[in-house]
């Protein structure tokens, strides 16, 4: 097998298997780029979001804690994979959808870490603009009827380009960022808590009320859309473990650093929020309402942990993906590094700002509709691996035309039938949930049905997919 795309035009030095000088993270290694990804912004709004939305506390940290052992499920599984051959999502794909058939679901998933990308710059252009604020800038927010003002616009333009530098130097390069910045975000997190309970007795601390929302909290759809949150990591998690030293290294890291950690750091989210209710008077979504209001130099400090958090969390989740997913598209010209630039330029045609308005557009419409998109591809690519294949692949078919991954023309249509049939009857529920279609227009079981998007798409697309897929 060729490495060169000259001669073969479905590999590049980027997607080939890894060779075992490349396969040395350990537990550790994964555990710490778990704790990198997971204390970051929307970790920390997470459960906030759910208070907002007539959650108790306790039932908002038991669900962040459920849906992430739910999630590690299939990280698990599909992680294996790329253990066991050293392959990237992408190439993975090809064997369920094609050798050309892998690049919906990879165009799907890279466009998706672009929103995520687009989301956290956004977060760390609020980080920065009231840094500057912190230390006697004076910059303006948004006026009334304003999303975002002018000078948070050109901090997430700052903050933007140093993502560049990860980009430009590898996996290798985010790795290290994640083990360095890891403990001293945990430490942060710890400090902001102790500090709450030094400035709220801690009986008051907790003891907000749920707000009442009509009809009650929707705990399903809340599930599904905390689920969705890194259902974008279940997909392509075999960039990650090609890179593992085995299988085991994979599933301990992994194990330890996601469920227990988001729901820890969840819990910080519902602290700060209770907070700055208590201290001053509005409860804050985001941490950097919350810093900005302390107007310390604890806050300063404050805020560049913020900063690194959310670089940690961006340049591993939302630009590895996105790096491998388009360089499959065409890999003699698109290489990881231009993948990635790729996928930073699009970065910048999402509008976060709008999309974050509401702590309901946030859970439900972004979480919660993509998360749909991805239970289907999920459940295709488990099935296929192991129910159809029993694990065994051939990876020189997956980097070459005429081979068992050919099907028709490169495409494997049983599996884009599959993956129809897994997203479309949800589709009604999320135009109602998104505002585009009125909730009376449409048959309120299928409004019903994209409370269980991700559930649902995962079982009926794999479902499908095994009873048509042919057997080795």
């Amino acid at each position: 097998m060729s490495s060169t795309a000259s001669n073969n035009p479905l590999i590049n030095d980027d997607l080939k298997p890894t060779d075992q000088a490349q396969r040395h993270w350990r537990a550790s290694d994964f555990a710490a780029l778990w704790v990198g990804m997971v204390v970051c912004v929307p970790t920390y709004t997470m459960a906030s979001s759910m208070l907002d939305q007539g959650f108790t506390w306790q039932m908002a940290i038991w669900l962040v804690f459920l849906a992430n052992c739910i999630v590690l499920v299939p990280m698990l599984l599909l992680g294996r994979s790329g253990t066991r051959y050293g392959i990237p999502f992408p190439v993975l794909a090809r064997a369920s959808f094609g050798v050309k058939g892998a690049n919906l679901p990879a165009v799907l998933r890279g466009l998706v870490a672009c929103g995520w990308f687009s989301i956290n710059c956004y977060f760390g252009a609020l980080a920065l603009h009231s840094f500057f604020n912190v230390v006697g800038m004076g910059l303006a927010g948004p006026v009334q009827g304003e999303f975002i003002s002018n000078s948070q616009l050109v901090c997430f333009f700052l903050f933007w380009a140093v993502h560049i530098y990860y980009i430009w130097n590898g996996v290798e390069s985010i790795r290290k960022l994640e083990v360095v910045a890891a403990p001293l975000m945990i430490l942060a997190s710890l400090a902001l808590v102790v500090w709450a309970f030094m400035s709220v007795p801690s009986g008051k601390l907790l003891d907000l009320p749920a707000k009442v929302v009509a009809g009650g909290p929707k705990t399903w759809a809340a599930l599904t859309g905390l689920v969705g949150f890194w259902a974008t990591l279940a997909l392509n998690i075999p960039d990650f473990t090609r890179f593992a030293k085995s299988n085991r290294e994979q599933v301990l890291g992994q194990a330890i650093g996601l469920p227990i950690p988001m729901a820890l750091f969840s819990m910080v989210g519902i602290i700060g929020f209770s907070v700055s209710q208590i201290l001053y008077g509005k409860a804050q979504l985001f941490p950097d309402g919350l810093l900005s209001q302390m107007g310390t130099f604890a806050s300063a400090v404050g805020l560049i942990v913020i900063l690194l958090a959310n670089l940690t969390t961006n340049v591993a989740a939302n630009l590895v993906s996105p790096s491998y997913d388009f360089s499959n598209l065409a890999p003699g010209k698109i290489s990881f590094r231009t993948g990635g630039l790729i996928a930073a330029v699009i970065g910048l045609l999402f509008m976060p700002w709008k999309l974050l308005a509401t702590s309901g557009g946030y859970l439900f419409t972004w979480l919660g509709g993509y998360g749909t998109l991805l239970g289907a591809i999920a459940g295709i690519l488990m099935v296929d691996y192991y129910l159809v294949r029993k694990g065994e692949l051939n990876v020189g078919d997956l980097y070459r035309r005429g081979g068992a991954y050919e099907y028709s023309g490169g495409w494997n249509m049983q599996a884009v039938i599959a993956f129809a049939l897994g997203v479309l009857p949800c589709l009604p529920g999320y135009l109602v949930v998104s505002g585009v279609l009125d909730k009376a227009s449409v048959n309120p079981s299928l409004v019903s049905l994209f409370d269980f998007g991700w559930f649902f798409s995962l079982a009926v697309s794999g479902a499908y997919y095994f009873v048509t897929a042919k057997r080795p």
